[in-house]
């Protein structure tokens, strides 16, 4: 179980940006996944980070299974059972898919294990398995690495950053069924961050933030209709053609 209390976070980015959470509070039980969404730059990835220990908060309390993690860095919450996928991967000169993927399992996987990890994220596996995971990759096929690395290993609690960003909609397809296994099983809690609608109705609970506070949260029976019902046309989160929310208006 996650427990997070009174989460905030000030700081401005690289391009000068502020990135801010603020007083952000909420649970993820066993085995459940939740959805959060929300418009665009109201702090989904900057939440994500914080979670994973990227980014220092400024205030508050991450708790996983009871266990206070919030001075801990990357590496100590990776151990402690956090797996987490990034909304743009990072690239590895000179390692391969294959070593790629057995770092993150903790073990040497079998060539059966590396292509059935790469074939569930949309990859012919022998065509990746021994290439580098550096520039050559483009955005989407570097995405879906990332995806496979992450499931390569049972963890406690997955953040995934928007997995559908730069994936074809047949690759998107294959990632919607492995989600739903995963869901399915309940061996782990799900953390999915994401603006499109067949993500987001697969979810327990859905959590919609909004200029980094949360603005809604509950099952998702009750946060759906705010989201795609029609008595919802004009909020903020109102559904676009093609699945996506839209920003702030």
């Amino acid at each position: 179980m996650l427990q997070v209390e009174h989460l905030s976070y000030d700081v401005q980015d690289e391009a000068g940006q502020p990135e801010i959470l603020s007083d952000v509070s909420f649970s993820v039980e066993d085995g459940e996944m939740l959805v959060i969404t929300g418009p665009n730059g109201g702090g989904k990835s900057t939440l994500a980070k914080v979670l994973m220990g990227i980014h220092k908060e400024t205030e508050g309390k991450i708790l996983l299974n009871g266990q206070d993690i919030t001075g801990m860095s990357v590496d100590e919450r990776a151990k402690a059972g956090i797996g987490f996928a990034f909304q743009q991967p990072p690239r590895f000169k000179g390692m391969t898919v294959r070593r790629l993927l057995n770092l993150a399992a903790g073990r040497t996987l079998s060539e059966d294990e590396c292509c059935g990890l790469l074939s569930s994220v949309g990859l012919c596996a022998m065509e990746y398995i021994d290439r580098e995971a550096d520039s050559t990759l483009s955005g989407g096929e570097m995405k879906r690495i990332e995806i496979a690395t992450v499931l390569s290993k049972q963890h406690k609690l997955c953040i995934f950053d928007e997995p559908e960003a730069g994936i074809d909609l047949w690759s998107f397809s294959m990632l919607i069924k492995r989600f739903e296994k995963l869901h399915k099983e309940k061996k782990e809690s799900l953390i999915l961050i994401s603006h499109q609608e067949r993500i987001i109705r697969m979810a327990d609970r859905i959590m919609v933030l909004s200029d980094g506070k949360v603005s809604a949260i509950g099952a998702a029976q009750e946060i759906m209709p705010q989201l795609f019902g029609e008595e919802t046309e004009s909020c903020a989160c109102r559904l676009q053609k093609g699945g996506e929310l839209c920003e702030t208006e």
